[in-house]
């Protein structure tokens, strides 16, 4: 009689945990679709980034995230304006979608390196947001300089963070007060 083994292979992942990640990346698509159309668009992304990753942990977060931007290149329309595709990532703004993922690699590592705390949690999300804007902006200023001609650092800022930044800081500190109050209904 010949028995074959059969390798088996435990996912480091619950059911529970794989809902969460889905949970948290139709989050972040539901809330790129709420924008306002500019050079770079005003969304929801980043406040649901932050929500996520505040109530969902760094590696659930970042997954989240991960999947979100994988169903956008794949076509699915879940950036802003209701958009997806590769052409939007290898666009002018996919940098800053991009720089997401950058954002949940930091704060795995905060979650790794600290205990943690709302200081701590907002120091790490703000230094993802910096990182987010300057992988975007970087981008931003390749992509817009092969279409249209040189643009300069302080113009490319002008359009695509300046006008971000206390907005995106609401929006860290909003979905960090909703994270703390979502978080014990979810344990």
């Amino acid at each position: 009689m010949n028995t074959t083994k059969v390798a088996t292979t435990k996912s480091n992942y619950s059911t529970l945990d794989i809902a969460y990640i889905a949970l948290g990346a139709a989050l972040i698509a539901i809330c790129s679709w709420i924008s306002i159309p500019t050079t770079v668009p005003f969304t929801l992304q980043t406040f649901a980034v932050f929500m996520i990753l505040s109530l969902l942990g760094g590696k659930r977060g970042t997954l989240a995230t991960l999947v979100y931007i994988l169903l956008g290149a794949v076509g699915v329309p879940v950036f802003a304006n209701f958009t997806g595709g590769l052409g939007v990532l290898l666009g002018s703004t996919g940098g800053y979608i991009i720089g997401f993922i950058l954002t949940g690699v930091i704060y795995i590592v905060y979650e790794k390196l600290f205990k943690k705390t709302l200081v701590g949690e907002i120091i790490a999300l703000v230094l993802g947001l910096a990182v987010c804007y300057a992988v975007g902006t970087v981008w931003f200023i390749q992509v817009y300089s092969k279409a249209n001609g040189a643009i300069g650092a302080m113009t490319a800022l002008g359009w695509c963070v300046f006008p971000f930044i206390i907005p995106d800081l609401v929006k860290l500190v909003l979905a960090i007060v909703l994270a703390r109050r979502v978080r014990p209904v979810l344990r």
